[in-house]
Parts: structure tokens; C-alpha cells; sequence
């Protein structure tokens, strides 16, 4: 968390080599090391992918992207792992269907991790006989690619366990405490708008959806100096919010309605209190803390509750650019929102904690064109639906994030880690 005091890690971003590799690989084993080859099998939603076909897929892009085409010699794991655990890439031939993930009994666990150590050795093999300059970019793709799967491998853990009656924990439930500092007043920071630029500026890594750079026009605006917690979530639940037709989008609306929603996934009530289910198991609900789990839905008619709006992801962009990318990140093991406390000079939590939306819908920057060949299927063809949400969460793999990464999800959606900040609009006078 961003806030008065030092977070405990600070994680730069990756840098490519073997050790970087290793690092990244063992990330994910270490995730799943504690579940069962039942936990690792089951898929609990069409959305959410069994964590053993995580741990495949992930391994299953460097296998195909870059060792059958690179390496001398390189002898396929397993040739139907191809039809298993493609993704989406049309290239690169026919695959399971998604939904029926869960129906993979086999491979078991156990031979998807030989998997992974098959191909972990055949790669470094490839670094010690030395990297082509076309194959440096490739890799780093991969890594990054790994670390998304491992934030969505929690969220699709915490997903599955929240089906069970037992409501079990992925980890043991300590830290137990309510943090003894709260969230900031709320304030806000006023910007003054303008032509500015944004999108990645070419250095270090970016994946191609965050780019070109390109300028655009805002108005005068001023964003909220935290994200929105669970006591601001409550007071609009007590206010009928989730009732009142004025505050939300019509498709929302009738989704809300549809579904049932009175409160944010994974709430439910005991005791004349509000608990949720977490990755460390039901915990009383923070009041404190950002909200999470909710969809834009739920987030933009939260904003019109409030008088507010959602930011656009150019306002928070400008935003988070000048500030350290340091937050509440997976690294840490709260694996939940914390209350987000910090100095005057600036916003604080940013980054970490919670997926913050915005109003921007999910399309390619001016001047966009995917990559060549297959890969270039990894981000452009799902722009379309989507709404685009920034600043990384309690579950996103430290030196993952920068000011100018797009996350994206569909509207409805709410087993993510995702929350909202506050914006509005202001005259040129009031800056």
C-alpha cells in the first residue's frame, strides 16, 4: 500500500535473463503448491480456468512460441498438450473449449509440473547457448503472460473456493487484525487538463495494446485521493442503491436485476454483520478497505450515487504517471485489500489493492496494429465489449504493473479484484 510508511517489498520490473526466468516460473509453482490435484482440476465457471491448465498454458506459450520453432533438437512433451492448452490463438490450430477445462482429470498435477520441468530445462538450455535478438522480445512476452496467469490463477482459486460450503482457505487466515491506522479522509487532487500524452514511451517492456503514444484532450478534472472503501460501499447498499434505477446504466440495471445482486460477490451476512469470503478464508468485512469484486456496472452506478464519476484511464493515467509504482501487491501475502493511507502531495493506492475501472471502453490506441504473426492475436481481437481497469491488485505479481498497463474485462464482470476511485469534472477556474 502506498501510504505513510514503506511498503515491505519493492519489486522492479523484470529484466530478461535465466535467473528472471527461473524467478517468474517458480512464482507459479509456488502458488499452486499447496493444492490438491482435486483444487488444481476443478473449474468453477466458464470464466475462470482450472489452476493446473494455468500452469499448462503458461508452459504450453514457450513450448510453442519458442521452442519448437528455436531450438535444435527440441522434443515435444506431449503432442495433444497442443489441442489441451492453446488458449484462443486461431494460428496455431484447433483447442479444447473452454468451458470444459474442468473436465481435464488427466493430466494429473503431477505430470503437468514434469511438464513444466521439461520445457524449463529445454529453455535453459536456450540461454546458455545465447538468446537471438528475436527471441529476447518473445520471452519477455512469455513472463509477462506467465504473471497475468498467476494473479487470475488466485481469483480463479478464490472463485472455487468460495463454491464450497466449507468456504476453505488458499492460505491460513492470518493476518487476521484490521490494519489500527484507517483509509484517508477522502479528498481530491485537482488537474488541470489539457493536450497530454499517454501509453507506453517505448521504455522497458509494454505489452503492444498500451501503445503508440499518442496525445489526447482532457478538461479540467480532480480524482479522489483513495479508492472507495467498504464502509462508502455500505452506506450505498443502505441507501437503496442497488434499487434505485437513476443511478444505473439500463444494461446494468437489468443485470443487476437478473442476478440477484445486493452487495459485492463473495459478501454475505452473519451475525447481523458483514463478512466475505477471501483467499484466506470468510474474514469480517474491512469497512476501511477498498471495496473489490465488483463490475463497472456496480462501479458507475456507485460514482452517480456519490456525485461523481468514473476517472477515464487517460485521467488516472496522468494521475499515477509521476508516482512510484508501489502498493499492495501479491508479493506481500495480505492477498485482500488493506486501507489505503497516505501523505497530501498526491493520490495514494494507485497501484495495488484493487483493479480500479474506468468509463474508458477497451479499444486500440490511434495508430495501433497487432504484432506479426500468432501472437498478435493476444490482445487485438478482444477489443471489443470491454471496459478498461488500471493500477494492479492485492493479487497482481509485484514489478507486473506501470502507469500505462490496460487491464480489461466485460462490464458485468466481479471475481476479480476490482474496485473503483471517484472523479469529477471541474471548470478551468476552480484548478
Amino acid at each position: 500500500m502506498t501510504g505513510s510508511r514503506k511498503p515491505e517489498v519493492v519489486t522492479a520490473p523484470l529484466s530478461l535473463s535465466l535467473d528472471a526466468y527461473r524467478h517468474v516460473r517458480s512464482q507459479s509453482q509456488a502458488l499452486a503448491s499447496s493444492l490438491s490435484d482435486a483444487d488444481a482440476t476443478v473449474q468453477s465457471m466458464e470464466d475462470a480456468s482450472p489452476a493446473k491448465w494455468h500452469l499448462a498454458h503458461t508452459t504450453w506459450f514457450f513450448e510453442t512460441f519458442v521452442l519448437v520453432p528455436s531450438a535444435q533438437d527440441y522434443a515435444v512433451f506431449h503432442p495433444a498438450y497442443n489441442f489441451l492448452f492453446n488458449s484462443y490463438y486461431e494460428a496455431v490450430g484447433e483447442r479444447h473449449a473452454r468451458p470444459q477445462r474442468g473436465m481435464l482429470t488427466r493430466p494429473t498435477l503431477d505430470e503437468i509440473c514434469a511438464y513444466r520441468a521439461h520445457v524449463d530445462a529445454a529453455m535453459a538450455r536456450l540461454f546458455d547457448g545465447g538468446l537471438d535478438d528475436d527471441l529476447r522480445p518473445l520471452i519477455e512476452l512469455g513472463l509477462h503472460h506467465e504473471q497475468q496467469h498467476q494473479e487470475l490463477l488466485l481469483t480463479d482459486i478464490l472463485h472455487m473456493f468460495a463454491q464450497n460450503p466449507l468456504r476453505p482457505a488458499f492460505r491460513a487466515p492470518q493476518p487476521l487484525a484490521v490494519p489500527s491506522h484507517r483509509s484517508a479522509a477522502l479528498d481530491w487532487f485537482a488537474y488541470e487538463g489539457g493536450v497530454v500524452e499517454i501509453g507506453a514511451g517505448g521504455d522497458g517492456f509494454a505489452f503492444d495494446c498500451e501503445g503508440p503514444r499518442h496525445s489526447v484532450f482532457l478538461r479540467p478534472f480532480e480524482l479522489a485521493s483513495r479508492a472507495a472503501t467498504n464502509g462508502e460501499w455500505l452506506s450505498f447498499m443502505k441507501a437503496g442503491g442497488y434499487d434505485e434505477p437513476s443511478y444505473w446504466l439500463s444494461d446494468g440495471l437489468a443485470v443487476a436485476r437478473a442476478r440477484g445482486w445486493c452487495a459485492p460477490l463473495y459478501w454475505f451476512e452473519k451475525d447481523g454483520a458483514w463478512w466475505s469470503m477471501t483467499l484466506r478464508g470468510p474474514q469480517p468485512v474491512d469497512l476501511e478497505a477498498p471495496v473489490a469484486h465488483v463490475s463497472f456496472y456496480e462501479a458507475d452506478a456507485f460514482a452517480r450515487y456519490a456525485g461523481a464519476r468514473l476517472p477515464s484511464e487517460a485521467e488516472w493515467e496522468v494521475a499515477a504517471r509521476d508516482q512510484p509504482v508501489e502498493g499492495n501487491f501479491s508479493v506481500h501475502g495480505y492477498l485482500r485489500p488493506r486501507p489505503q493511507n497516505s501523505g497530501t502531495d498526491a493520490p495514494c493506492g494507485l497501484y495495488g489493492d484493487v483493479w480500479e475501472w474506468t468509463h474508458s471502453a477497451y479499444s486500440a490506441y490511434p495508430g495501433f496494429a497487432p504484432a506479426e504473426g500468432a501472437v498478435g492475436e493476444y490482445n487485438g481481437k478482444f477489443m471489443s465489449g470491454q471496459m478498461v481497469l488500471r493500477g494492479g491488485s492485492c493479487a497482481t505479481p509485484a514489478g507486473h504493473m506501470r502507469p500505462s498497463y490496460r487491464n480489461f474485462f466485460h462490464p458485468d464482470k466481479r471475481w476479480q479484484f476490482s474496485g473503483l476511485r471517484l472523479a469529477r469534472d471541474l471548470a478551468k477556474d476552480d484548478v
